[in-house]
Parts: C-alpha cells; structure tokens; sequence
C-alpha cells in the first residue's frame, strides 16, 4: 500500500491519518507529473483501494472493501474541489475560532469506537465515496483540533497547486518540492531580472 497521488510528486506526506486529505487533493493531474486520478472509474477504484488501504494500515485496522458507483465518481471530484478550496486559504487565514452551526452543512457520518484503555477514535463508515468523506472530514476535524491543519498547504506553483505537509519550524514553506517547482520559480525570477537589466532605458515607457 502507498499514498499513490502524493508520491508521485514528491511531496512531503502529511503524519498519520491526515495524508489521506492530502492525498485527495494530488489526484488531479498536472501534465510533468502525471493525469487526474479520478478522470475515469478504473483509475478512481484503483486510487480508492490503494488510499482506504494504507489508511487502514496506518490505524492498525483492517482495509475497507470499497466499489465505486455511478455516481461516486463526481461524488469524489466534488470533494476534492471542496478540501481544494479550503487548503486554498492562506494557514494564517482559516478560522481557528468556536464551531458555529449556523450554515453548516451536512459531510459525512463516522463511527466512534473505544478501546479496553478506554481511548476513543472514529471509524469511517459507508462504502465508496462516502466512506472517502468519513475518513476526510474525520481527520480534517482531527487536524484543526490538534493545529496540523495548518501545516498542509497547497504548492505556490500555479501550474502544480500540489498539497504537501509544511514540517518547516516557521511555516514559511511555500513550495511541494524545492528542486522543482522552487527551482523554476527561481530561474523565471532570474531571467524577468536579466531582462530588465538589458532593457535599453530608451525604451521604457
């Protein structure tokens, strides 16, 4: 089992059960690093499986069986748009105050479960899809309680928008993967700087 979409980035994997939100997100397709994970079924399924497995593994629990319907596969594309949006906002701008139910919204349902020390968890429940947003929104939950929310962060690069884990100790990350998007970024920055330094002065405006 392995984090699929995210590894093939090279991206820094979120700890613990958090990774799978961050792997969510690094299914969509980014053209030197490979296609949307979930732009047909079979590749969907194949992701799901792989993703509701290592999930499992790294709660010690065993992996789900998942299928996916007809209509999981927007079901799916429809959370990734909604986790993207939210990792969108800059760390130091997602609310962090008291829950307010005014305007919720209904996401997903979970199963908590206790062991014989009692310690609580939640165990995702539902098949397909919906057992992808219990396990989502369970850890999303989890991360803002315990601040790693703030620590997983989508790619400065505008053709990438990559989400990886921030283990910075300032949170001053901005790129998934400094070798490549920050080394692009940082020759395009050199070369728009020897442009205008052999601009003939005649000519600007």
């Amino acid at each position: 089992m392995s984090w699929m979409a995210t590894e093939r980035f090279g991206a820094r994997t979120a700890p613990g059960g958090l990774a799978i939100v961050q792997e969510l997100v690094n299914t969509h397709g980014v053209p030197r690093y490979g296609a949307d994970l979930l732009a047909g079924h079979a590749t969907a399924q194949q992701w799901l499986r792989a993703a509701a497995g290592q999930w499992a593994q790294d709660h010690g629990l065993e992996p789900p069986e998942l299928s996916l319907s007809a209509t999981d596969l927007d079901a799916l594309r429809e959370l990734r748009t909604v986790v993207r949006e939210m990792l969108a906002i800059p760390p130091d701008e997602r609310s962090t105050g008291p829950f307010h139910a005014t305007g919720a919204l209904p996401r997903a349902q979970v199963r908590l479960v206790s062991d014989e020390r009692g310690r609580v968890a939640m165990v995702p429940v539902g098949t397909g899809a919906s057992w992808l947003a219990s396990a989502v929104w369970s850890q999303i939950l989890l991360a803002q309680h315990d601040g790693a929310w703030s620590h997983v962060k989508l790619c400065r690069g505008p053709r990438c928008r990559t989400a990886f884990y921030d283990a910075s100790r300032n949170g001053s990350a901005v790129w998934h993967n400094v070798r490549t998007c920050g080394n692009l970024a940082n020759l395009r920055a050199s070369r728009a700087r020897r442009k205008d330094a052999n601009q003939d002065p005649r000519q600007s405006p």
